[in-house]
């Protein structure tokens, strides 16, 4: 299984993306248009072993649902991804059995090397 999960709007996936030239070997869901399901969600977290790691608190929702200084459950963090993709970090890259999140330079290091290999 090779799965991009990522916004079309956001940049820095686009760049992420173009930056790693991904083949056509990988689904590509672009997760406005096609939200993310359950079952995909509970995918990524058998893979991540959280929701709080794939929880985006840079969404600008973050903010205005004033989210910062509430300790949210992990339940909490899963059905918040499920409302609304921003909620989503993103990109979320899943190859096999490895999961890679976000856009740190860290992440993506990790992620150029394993497509290496």
């Amino acid at each position: 299984m090779k799965v991009v999960f990522y916004l079309k709007s956001c940049n820095t996936c686009i760049r992420i993306i173009k930056d790693l030239k991904l083949d056509s070997s990988f689904e590509f869901r672009e997760i406005k248009s096609k939200p993310i399901t359950i079952n995909e969600l509970e995918m990524i977290y058998d893979l991540s072993k959280s929701y709080e790691l794939i929880f985006n608190k840079r969404a600008k929702l973050f903010s205005e649902k004033k989210l910062k200084n509430v300790a949210l459950t992990e339940l909490e963090y899963k059905n918040y991804i499920l409302d609304n993709y921003t909620f989503l970090k993103r990109p979320v890259i899943v190859i096999d059995n490895k999961i890679f999140i976000g856009n740190s330079k860290k992440n993506i290091l990790e992620l150029k090397k394993h497509l290496s290999e």
